[in-house]
């Protein structure tokens, strides 16, 4: 990973050193399992857990001559070690240490990702209530079409990430997982009770049954969470682009005192932390793909996943916490331009009040559908090419002026009516029904 798009403590979890850490855990672990099963003495246990230990730069050494990293590994921390090093890896094969140590490793990634959720999570529960009846422009295809609230599109985007919070609840029990059944699985040296009992220890989950691997479909779950969470980030990067824009500017980035948008133009003022997700995003979305391609491994195990999981384990977390982060940081200082909501809303001379006007004639005045449709829609057309105010042309129409009285026609007009139902939607949102 990249340190520009990774922060600690995340960035270390999936180092060579925590790794083998955890890998060393695992190791200890075994042993004092079987301990409980009568085959280890405890005086070796207590000496194992006393003394193991390794150097990264010793196993690093060895992997050149034996080409097997937990081969490496195993023999440097049993120079650490006196007579009870024959207990060392005792009844494993390599995969029973790196997928236990691996589920290790998700777990504490997991703890991170899940606080940066609720970090992010919260600074959209603040925009919403601040601006729950904060009248804007609602836009389909780009183009406005109805009077929303600022706020609600925080609501969406916080009931968005309540579906992500809770997918990734699931999604981390997925790969908080470890396995010690042996070369094929079948727990042929190490019964089962040494799995349960390391995972136990390790504060994972003992897989039901595997083979030399845990099954990566677990993986590859976890994997397109993260994706679809980058892309929910993604998908308000491009409101907040779109809302940025010159011609629009209801929302900005935050602009520090001394920050500059552009070597050339000095008056620039650029979306750029909503761009810089984008961007993240369509590479957390590749990492899932990579994590999908290793689901179909040879028989009992092949290693083709391996490699594509040391990048992806390190690469995908910590671009996530990235993420996280960083947008976090741009909702909470979001600058917003209320005076600009509401202009945009009078921009094209009243149009937007048609919908209204025509469900009057129909509820109140008894219209057909077709009838008031076609009575509306020529003069909201009229307006919009000729910049002739839509209520003026609606009070000159002979059909308007017969039927509607005045009061019932600026009623039309009212931002008010638009924001009626805010609340109940609050109210059906968890977390937002206070």
């Amino acid at each position: 990973m990249l340190e520009r798009y990774s922060r600690e403590p995340m960035r270390s979890i999936f180092s060579d050193e925590n790794r083998w850490r955890a890998a060393l855990q695992v190791e200890l672990y075994a042993a004092k399992a079987w301990s409980t099963l009568g085959v280890v003495p405890e005086e070796d246990v207590q000496a194992l857990f006393e003394k193991a230990d390794f150097d990264l730069a010793g196993i690093l050494e060895l992997e050149k001559e034996t080409k097997h990293d937990v081969v490496a590994f195993t023999r440097n921390v049993s120079s650490y070690l006196g007579p009870e090093k024959k207990w060392i890896h005792y009844g494993l094969t390599s995969t029973d240490v790196v997928d236990a140590a691996y589920g290790v490793l998700y777990k504490e990634a997991n703890d991170i990702l899940y606080q940066d959720l609720l970090d992010f999570q919260a600074a959209l529960k603040e925009k919403a209530l601040k601006y729950k009846f904060t009248p804007c422009i609602g836009r389909t295809h780009g183009v406005h079409a109805d009077i929303s609230s600022f706020g609600l599109k925080f609501a969406l985007y916080y009931d968005e990430f309540n579906r992500h919070i809770e997918r990734f609840k699931a999604a981390r029990k997925m790969v908080e997982v470890g396995k010690i059944s042996g070369a094929v699985g079948t727990f042929s040296n190490t019964p089962p009770e040494v799995q349960d009992y390391v995972c136990q220890s390790l504060g994972i989950e003992s897989s039901h049954v595997s083979t030399q691997t845990l099954q990566r479909d677990r993986h590859a779950d976890y994997y397109a969470t993260l994706a679809l969470i980058a892309s929910s980030i993604e998908k308000i990067g491009v409101e907040i682009r779109h809302l940025q824009r010159t011609e629009v500017r209801e929302a900005e980035e935050f602009f520090s005192k001394n920050q500059k948008g552009s070597s050339a133009m000095p008056h620039k003022r650029n979306p750029i932390s909503s761009e810089n997700m984008a961007g993240c995003a369509r590479i957390m979305r590749g990492y899932m793909m990579a994590a999908y391609e290793n689901i179909p491994l040879w028989h009992e195990r092949d290693i083709s996943h391996s490699s594509a999981e040391r990048i992806l384990s390190m690469d995908a977390t910590s671009l996530l916490d990235y993420m996280l982060a960083r947008f976090t940081k741009v909702i909470q200082n979001l600058t917003i331009f209320e005076d600009n909501m509401i202009k945009n809303i009078y921009a094209t001379h009243g149009v937007i009040f048609a919908q209204r006007t025509m469900s009057t004639l129909i509820e109140k005045y008894g219209f057909a559908r077709e009838q008031a449709y076609d009575l509306v829609q020529p003069l909201a057309m009229k307006s919009w090419f000729e910049a002739i105010p839509f209520k003026q042309l609606l009070q000159e129409d002979p059909t308007i002026q017969a039927t509607m009285d005045a009061a019932t026609l600026d009623s039309c007009f009212e931002l008010e009516v638009h924001l009626v139902n805010i609340d109940k939607i609050f109210h059906r949102i968890p977390g937002l029904e206070d």
